[in-house]
C-alpha cells in the first residue's frame, strides 16, 4: 500500500487548516501589510520545494507556498470582512482610522 497521497491530502488539510486564523491574526495585529511576509514565506517555500529530493516533502512544501500566496489575497478579503463588521477591528485599523484614539 501507498500511503503518500493519504500523508499529503492530510497534511495539506492540516495546513490549509492552520493558515485560516493565523490570516484573521495576521490581519487584526498588523493590518494589510502583512501580505509581505506571507510573500516571502511563500516565496522561501516555493524554492525549498524546487530543491527538495523527498516527494513527501518537496510536496508539503509546494502546498505551504501556495497556501502563503493564497493567503495575500484573504489577508485583503480578511479587511473587507472587517470593515463589514463580520470581525473586530484590531490594533492595526485604530492607527490608520484617524480616530482620536491614536
Amino acid at each position: 500500500m501507498n500511503f503518500n497521497g493519504v500523508v499529503i491530502g492530510l497534511a495539506s488539510f492540516l495546513i490549509i487548516g492552520i493558515f485560516h486564523p493565523i490570516v484573521i491574526k495576521g490581519e487584526f495585529y498588523f493590518g494589510v501589510r502583512i501580505w509581505r511576509a506571507f510573500l516571502l514565506a511563500g516565496i522561501v517555500t516555493l524554492a525549498a520545494s524546487l530543491l527538495c529530493a523527498n516527494t513527501i516533502a518537496s510536496a508539503l512544501l509546494g502546498v505551504l507556498s501556495f497556501t502563503c500566496f493564497w493567503s495575500i489575497l484573504e489577508i485583503f478579503e480578511q479587511r473587507e470582512r472587517v470593515a463589514k463588521g463580520w470581525f473586530p477591528a484590531g490594533p492595526s485599523h485604530r492607527r490608520h482610522t484617524g480616530s482620536p484614539e491614536q
